[in-house]
């Protein structure tokens, strides 16, 4: 039995005070837009301290949070006290939800899938937990696809320096790729930089939906 408990809490620290500006930015219209149109029961994966539940519209019917660390759960308990939609916030990882297979109408991944352990996994497991026809709706940082920048943050992912101090983060992924690959039809996709931090260059994000197929 895997546990359903990871504590990070220097990262979950880090985060937690870095994560306003981020949404000062432009992460908090991106998670709205990541958002709108959905309907029915949605599993949320890594939910983090729940800045995405603001933004879930009232077409849904509840929100089936996901996240592992402990003191981001606490916090995204606390949020869901005041979200617009009921949200169940639950302990949990990417690579076994707790989650009924064909139990949901939609998954959210939202900044999550550069640092599960097993991609491919985390992205079978979601493709279990939707029905027939239910959506993906992603919002990632990818690998870039021109030099010198795509050497360099592969470089910096082999080392392990930035997956260990950033909590598991892996920024030379391919995320898109590794969508099609899992049994998804992608519907919708936007690419464009982004920067979380006033100190940060711009790094290829993600935005869209996906089908399973």
């Amino acid at each position: 039995m895997r546990t359903t408990d990871i504590p990070r809490p220097r990262f979950a620290r880090m985060y937690l005070r870095s994560a306003g500006s981020a949404e000062q930015r432009g992460a908090s219209e991106h998670r709205r837009r990541l958002l709108e149109g959905l309907r029915g029961t949605v599993v949320e994966i890594g939910a983090g301290h729940g800045l995405n539940f603001p933004h879930y519209p009232p077409e849904v019917s509840e929100v089936i949070a996901i996240e592992p660390e402990p003191t981001l759960r606490s916090q995204a308990q606390t949020a869901a006290e005041s979200a617009p939609i009921p949200i169940r916030v639950l302990a949990g990882v990417a690579d076994e939800l707790p989650v009924a297979d064909a139990g949901a109408d939609a998954a959210v991944a939202s900044l999550v899938l550069c640092s599960v352990p097993d991609q491919p996994h985390a992205l079978a497991e979601i493709r279990r937990v939707l029905r027939p026809d239910g959506e993906l709706r992603f919002y990632e940082h990818v690998v870039p696809r021109c030099q010198p920048k795509r050497l360099l943050l592969q470089v910096i992912d082999r080392s392990g320096i930035w997956p260990t101090i950033a909590g598991g983060c892996h920024p030379a992924r391919d995320t898109t790729e590794a969508i099609m690959r899992a049994g998804f039809d992608i519907e919708q996709i936007e690419r464009f930089g982004f920067s979380a931090q006033r100190f940060e260059p711009l790094i290829p994000h993600i935005l869209g939906s996906a089908r399973r197929t």
